[in-house]
């Protein structure tokens, strides 16, 4: 693990604490006759004028303005580099990020809910990654951010809870080429001497581009997919033990991959949705989201008011098994020198089952460049392994992505 990644641990517990000290926010609006019968919401569709329109704040936003890590040491988070653009008739929350490869020369930006408010129930946002800059030189160690996350109480902290759905590194780092997207969800972790105990999912394609981003949290799963395909399912000791906030950020790594002067990045938001205490299907969150806009509902949050409470949470109907991986696009990425997440990577059981007939001569041999479904099989050093999702680039035997066999 980085310093780089070390100081960002530190620097999000710190602000997820920060978090703590506001008062409840309780804002309701009207919302679509489809909705009524929900679970308790947060759905907020970004149309604000600027970073300080006030209903920013009073809705729960803040721009972060402190300094510190993640990032470049002595990089600049600037509130003004958050902004509320139109785009496609439409507005958006923007993160606006640039180096010119000195820490003095670095602005980063991110944008973050004040309250540890968000606990159990489905978490879901339209987000914009991009791989190459808006202004200057490509092949700056970026990371593009949609993640919740509660402060750190003490080395170790056996509640500390923290689920990054989406870290887009779209030129690789932490010892990665990219492009990758990571999921991670953390059990805890120590600074000095570093230690972390996570475990994490990966897609190694492009995701320039707009995607929709579905975490849910129920019945000690987190399931997490992209465009509709389950891409990570994590249990056990990490799933989250305590309510947190949400945020998205974007900051970079270091300065190792810059060429040339001033180069610019973005990351955009369109909207976000949480459902406290429901499992919602992918398709059904894209769904009320376009409800909400339809019923003109820019924003409304009963979370912590009392009131759309609902039953127990029950399963989701998974997504149909397809060939389709997250969409990708044809703009490039920028790289980075730090490692990927520390994980102490937890993989399903072990077990003897072999295969029909006891051999896996009729079973293809895993190819790093092939895309695998959850439930497809491949041979692997002489055994057998089965995809748990979708999974691209993920050796079998070195993650969660795939479940043992047992011998050919």
């Amino acid at each position: 693990m980085s310093p780089a990644r070390t100081t960002r641990r530190a620097a999000l517990a710190a602000a997820a604490l920060v978090a703590t000290a506001g008062t409840a926010v309780a804002i309701v609006a009207t919302a679509p006759a489809s909705q009524a019968a929900s679970c308790a919401v947060l759905f907020d569709d970004f149309y604000y004028s600027s970073h300080t329109d006030p209903n920013l704040s009073a809705r729960g936003w803040v721009p972060r303005s402190y300094s510190g890590g993640p990032g470049v040491p002595g990089a600049t988070w600037a509130p003004g580099n958050v902004t509320f653009p139109t785009v496609s008739g439409e507005k958006v929350a923007q993160l606006t990020s640039a180096t010119d490869g000195t820490g003095a020369g670095t602005t980063q930006s991110e944008l973050y809910q004040s309250q540890q408010r968000f606990f159990e129930g489905t978490y879901a946002s339209r987000i914009r990654f991009t791989d190459a800059p808006v202004s200057g030189t490509d092949g700056d160690h970026i990371v593009q951010t949609f993640f919740t996350i509660t402060p750190l109480r003490g080395d170790l902290d056996p509640t500390y809870s923290e689920l990054d759905i989406s870290e887009y590194l779209p030129n690789g780092g932490w010892g990665e080429v990219g492009p990758i997207n990571y999921q991670t969800t953390w059990y805890t972790y120590r600074n000095e001497p570093w230690f972390a105990d996570n475990v994490h999912s990966s897609q190694r394609v492009s995701m320039d581009g707009w995607h929709n981003l579905v975490a849910q949290v129920s019945g000690g799963h987190v399931k997490y997919y992209v465009d509709g395909v389950l891409v990570g399912d994590h249990s056990g000791k990490y799933y989250p033990r305590q309510p947190m906030s949400i945020n998205f950020n974007q900051w970079f790594i270091d300065t190792a991959g810059h060429t040339g002067g001033l180069s610019t990045y973005i990351e955009q938001v369109d909207w976000l949705y949480f459902a406290k205490d429901e499992v919602v299907a992918p398709a059904d969150v894209t769904a009320r989201a376009a409800g909400y806009r339809a019923a003109g509902t820019r924003f409304v949050d009963t979370v912590g008011t009392g009131t759309g409470s609902c039953t127990p949470p029950t399963a989701t109907t998974r997504p149909p098994t397809t060939t389709t991986q997250p969409p990708t696009t044809t703009t490039r990425p920028p790289t980075s020198t730090t490692r990927p997440p520390t994980t102490t990577t937890t993989r399903p059981p072990t077990t003897t089952t072999r295969p029909p007939g006891g051999s896996c001569a009729t079973v293809p041999a895993w190819d790093w460049g092939t895309v695998y479904l959850e439930g497809q099989r491949v041979r692997h050093n002489g055994r057998l392994w089965q995809a748990n999702w979708w999974t691209l680039g993920s050796e079998p035997g070195s993650t969660a992505q795939w479940r043992d066999l047992g011998p050919c």
